[in-house]
């Protein structure tokens, strides 16, 4: 069984910042993905940026220039450091792992319990 446990979120103002935290634990034998996803009210959920097969992805246009997505390895621990923050950023966060818990299994889609960010004055 696998746990995500998302940290991080809150209030704050335009303009401030914000950093996301997500670890997996429980019974993990490879991780191939790992990122961040967010959905606003009335929209679907968008990919803001993740790390896949190694590789980090394209962050979403409208956070280029303000977010990074970060991750350490040894701690099954991925990061969302939120700068410049708008009210449109406004959104419950996401993290998602896929995750392979049985040698020869396969990758699986996990996600966090999801954490509110609201920019607002």
């Amino acid at each position: 069984q696998v746990q995500l446990v998302e940290s991080g979120g809150g209030l704050v103002q335009p303009g401030g910042s914000l950093r996301l935290s997500c670890v997996a634990s429980g019974s993990i034998f490879s991780i191939y993905a790992m990122g961040w996803y967010r959905q606003a009210p009335g929209k679907q959920r968008e990919l803001v940026a993740a790390f896949k097969g190694g590789v980090r992805t394209n962050y979403a246009d409208s956070v280029k220039g303000r977010f990074t997505i970060s991750r350490d390895n040894a701690k099954n621990t991925v990061y969302l450091q939120m700068n410049s923050l708008k009210p449109e950023d406004t959104a419950v966060y996401y993290c998602n792992f896929q995750i392979m818990v049985l040698e020869y299994g396969e990758y699986d889609d996990y996600w966090g319990q999801g954490t509110q960010v609201t920019v607002s004055s």
